[in-house]
Formats: structure tokens, C-alpha cells, sequence
């Protein structure tokens, strides 16, 4: 089947223009909200890679009461705090859901003294648990505080990485011969996800679909681009935010609400209008793509992190540093095509997936752990010596089973996390890169055993995140998030440039 491409443009040509929208007039905004009982946003982001749009906030791989105790003693308007819940089943999920809005809402005591909001973060080409996790956290908030909530507000938009949304249709732009046109994101490889596919880019249709007829097409409230440049004409975003709040009132019972979204002064419009509807006593939650959350506290965009900034404050290894690819999206193996025919003297170890993966489902091979022991001893030898890049064999095991999928998924993670993880204690690497979702979600909470870390920003302009993590044995080496699905063939490349003294 052909795509249907269509020019951007094209599709611009019917709505206004963006409106000029500084960031700090929306960080005033909030401010103005916040004087007398502070509120955080606490993101449950679905793999890590929601944070590559963000500078200087904290992040969490467990969620104790403690934890968040911790993460809102730093005084952020935001917290992450990494479920990974894209690697579970439904059932898991909704559990991990529930108790991270629990020991949140505990963490935070009485709403006199601090507010929260919540924002599960999913991807921006439409795969995860909708609208199974914005239930949960609406039905679990319900049940502690008794608020209910109106409606759940729909942004996958993530212009940086090429995904917006036009006229209630969220699409993808092309690169290279295809720059200036975008395909509809259900015309792309990320639809036919085996676990979590979708059939249509109309995002009232999508939700219709995903939500199996419970919330029809025709109940989804749509802030098309007139409605979030309403105040154009008259460059006054007041009159934007007067627009979007009044198409939000008839909200309630959890009303899905789908955004457009093209550019950074769009994201910062709908912040002003959802802070509006907010100030009105509409009770949202928010299902979105990665810079929402920049948009909606009124953050600068932060430039690419430069090699000295990356290791600022702690003093870089000389060892080689470590490259872990598990993503298998085609993007993913172009750019390690392309890092492995420029890094000419990296050394290049592969974990045979076949090997992880017995005949018989739920079995493991029993020459698996002989495997990963080799793996282990090589990675080690090779840092002695320079950069080093593991990567999972590219051959993609597929089932049509999503529960299959999802297990393979998660035996092959835990096997590159026992890599990571007995490489960090046996001879730290000078950084750690983890190239997927999944892999980067495993490698962060328990390949390098992260329970605390800043997100201290992008190393590439609005995607691909830098961690420092603040305790454990990772402690002082940076850990670099990056999406499988995000960048160009050689960003790759570019980023293990920034990081390596080898390259």
C-alpha cells in the first residue's frame, strides 16, 4: 500500500500563523497559579525517552514514598518518574499506575500544602497503554482525594522528532528527497506494532478505536490550530487561552481532548488555555509526546549539551565507553550502521538473540548463560581499550501474539541489563548510551541500578537525554536516553562523539 504524502504546507495553508509565544509568559502563568499552594506535574513516562525534551528536572526509577519525597524536595514544577510500563501487559501496568499515583499523592500529604497534576507520558507515534493508564491514574486519584477527573487531554506532538498533529490527524514528517511533505503516522512501521497497533492517524477515530467504542469519534473534543492560534490576528495570547478553555468547558467524566500542534509557541498557547481551564475548576489529565511538559511549565528550550557540559562536575573515565542498541525499528539500524563504518576502532559485540530465545515458549536456551558470560568477558577487555558497542542480533523475532511479543521483549532486555550490569561493576565505562525504549528504561533502573538521577538535557536539539545519575554505582557517569525512534542515520554517531575520547 502507498503512503498518502502530502506537503505540510498544504495542510498549514488553512489555518493562522503561529503567535509569538515567550516561555516566560508562561513560567508567569504558572507562577501566578502556584503563589499560594505550589503544584508539580509528576510524569509517569512510559519508557525514559520522555525526558529528552526537558532540562534540570528530577527523575525516578522506583517510587517509593521516599522517593518522591526526595524528587519533591528539589522544588521542580516537574517530576519523572520512569514505569516503563510500555514493557508490560495490561494487567502490570494498571498496578504499576495505581501505586505510583499512591505513593505520589502520600508523598505530597495535604493539598493545602502541595498540589500535584499528572501526565502520562507516552510516544508520539501512538504506541502504549491508552486508555487503559490515564483510567487508572483518574480512577486511583478519584479514589484517594475524591476529585474527578474532566477530561484527558491528547498531545503526541513531538515536532522535533517530526510528529504532529493537523487538523485532528496526527502524521510524520519525511527526511531527506521526502523533506517538506508528512505521511499519516498510521501509514508508517510504528502502526503495525505487534503489541500495539493502530489503524487510523484521525486521532478521534483513534480513540474510538483504542477505547473499543467507549468514547465515539464524535465525543472527542478537537483544539484544531484555529482554536489554539485564535489569538493571532490580534497577536494577543489571552485570546488563545480564552479559546481553548471555553472549547474545554463542556468536558467531564474523562472527555477525551486532541490537540494540534506544530510548533513550540502551539505547545506554549494550549499551556496558557489548559491553565486557563484549569483556573475555571476543570480537573484534566494529560496523555502526551515528550515536550508537552516543556510547553506546559514554560521551559526555555535547552540547547544540545556540549562534551564539557556533559561531564560536568565529575571527572570522565578513561576507559572506552559503552554503546547498548536493542532497539530494532529501521531508523535504529541505520544509525548503527552508520556509527559502526565511522568508529572504525570501536569493537562490536553481539548478543545472539536466538541464544536468549528457546523452541518452546517461556524455556530458556540453555546455552544462554555460557552466552552472556563471553559477552560480559569481551565488553570488559574491549573498555580497556576503547568504546565499545553491544548491540542485539538485527534478525526481529516476530509473533502476532502481543503477550509473546512482549515476553520476548523483556528476555532479551534482561539480558543486555545483566551485560551492562556486571560490565559497570567489574570496569566502569567513560559513559553508557542506550539506544531504545525498553533497553534504555532496563539499562537505567537496573543495568546501572539508578534510583535517582537530573536530567540535565538534550545532546541533540530536542531529543536524545542526558542523565546524571545521583547515586548507586553509576554515580558520576553519564547516561545517555536515547528514543529508537528519533534522530537522522548519524545522530548516532554524533552523540558518541560528543561523550568519547576515543572517537
Amino acid at each position: 500500500m502507498e503512503c498518502t504524502v502530502t506537503l505540510e504546507a498544504d495542510l498549514l495553508a488553512a489555518y493562522p500563523a503561529d503567535l509569538e509565544i515567550p516561555a516566560g509568559l508562561v513560567a508567569g502563568s504558572l507562577a501566578a497559579s502556584n503563589a499560594e499552594v505550589p503544584r508539580v506535574l509528576v510524569v509517569l513516562d512510559d519508557d525514559p525517552t520522555g525526558t529528552q525534551s526537558v532540562a534540570d528536572l528530577p527523575v525516578l526509577t522506583r517510587w517509593d514514598v521516599e522517593d518522591f519525597s526526595w524528587a519533591f524536595a528539589q522544588g521542580k514544577p516537574a517530576v519523572y518518574v520512569l514505569t516503563n510500563t510500555r514493557s508490560l501487559d495490561p494487567a502490570e501496568a494498571a498496578a504499576r499506575n495505581e501505586e505510583v499515583v499512591r505513593n505520589a499523592l502520600a508523598a505530597a500529604g495535604s493539598p493545602d500544602s502541595l498540589r500535584l497534576g499528572f501526565v502520562s507520558r507516552s510516544d508520539s507515534t501512538l504506541r502504549g497503554h491508552y486508555p487503559l493508564e490515564p483510567d487508572v491514574i483518574a480512577a486511583t486519584v478519584a479514589g484517594v482525594s475524591g476529585e474527578k477527573t474532566d477530561g484527558v487531554v491528547l498531545v503526541p506532538a513531538f515536532p522535533d522528532a517530526g510528529r504532529l498533529t493537523i487538523g485532528g490527524v496526527h502524521y510524520m514528517r519525511g527526511t531527506g528527497d521526502a523533506k517538506g511533505t508528512v505521511v499519516p503516522v498510521s501509514e508508517t512501521e510504528f502502526a503495525k506494532d505487534a503489541s500495539f497497533g493502530f489503524s487510523t492517524s484521525v486521532m478521534a477515530d483513534y480513540v474510538a478505536e483504542k477505547s473499543q467504542g467507549r468514547f465515539p469519534a464524535d465525543s472527542v473534543i478537537v483544539l484544531d490550530l484555529n482554536i489554539i492560534r485564535a489569538g493571532a490576528a490580534a497577536q494577543d495570547p489571552a485570546i488563545s487561552a480564552k479559546a481553548i478553555a471555553d472549547a474545554i468547558e463542556p468536558a467531564t467524566d474523562s472527555t477525551p481532548i486532541v490537540a494540534d500542534i506544530v510548533t513550540e509557541n502551539d505547545f506554549r498557547a494550549l499551556a496558557l488555555g489548559l491553565e486557563e481551564a484549569e483556573r475555571r475548576g476543570k480537573k484534566l489529565l494529560y496523555r502526551v509526546g515528550p515536550p508537552f511538559v516543556r510547553g506546559r511549565i514554560g521551559q526555555e528550550i535547552r540547547a544540545a549539551l556540549t562534551s564539557e557540559e556533559a561531564y560536568a562536575g565529575n571527572t570522565p573515565s578513561e576507559a572506552g565507553g559503552l554503546i547498548v542498541v536493542g532497539s530494532h525499528v529501521g531508523v535504529t539500524t541505520r544509525q548503527l550502521n552508520v556509527l559502526t563504518a565511522e568508529h572504525s576502532s570501536a569493537r562490536i559485540i553481539e548478543i545472539d538473540v536466538e541464544k536468549l530465545l528457546a523452541a518452546e515458549a517461556g524455556t530458556a536456551d540453555p546455552n544462554a548463560k555460557e552466552h552472556l558470560d563471553r559477552t560480559v568477558d569481551a565488553v570488559v577487555e574491549a573498555l580497556h581499550a576503547g568504546d565499545v558497542i553491544v548491540h542485539t542480533s538485527r534478525l526481529l523475532i516476530k509473533t502476532d501474539d502481543p503477550a509473546e511479543s512482549l515476553r520476548i521483549a523483556r528476555t532479551v532486555s534482561a539480558a543486555v541489563v545483566d551485560v551492562v550490569n556486571r560490565t559497570l561493576k567489574t570496569f566502569p565505562p567513560r559513559f553508557v548510551i542506550a539506544k531504545g525504549g525498553i533497553t534504555s528504561s532496563d539499562v537505567a533502573a537496573h543495568g546501572l541500578e539508578i534510583r535517582h538521577g537530573i536530567v540535565r538535557g538534550p545532546m541533540l536539539p530536542g531529543i536524545v537525554s542526558l542523565w546524571e545519575p545521583v547515586d548507586g554505582p553509576a554515580k558520576g557517569i553519564p547516561y545517555i536516553v536515547f528514543a529508537g525512534n528519533v534522530g537522522d542515520d548519524d545522530s548516532l554517531a554524533q552523540v558518541t562523539r560528543k561523550l568519547s575520547n576515543k572517537f
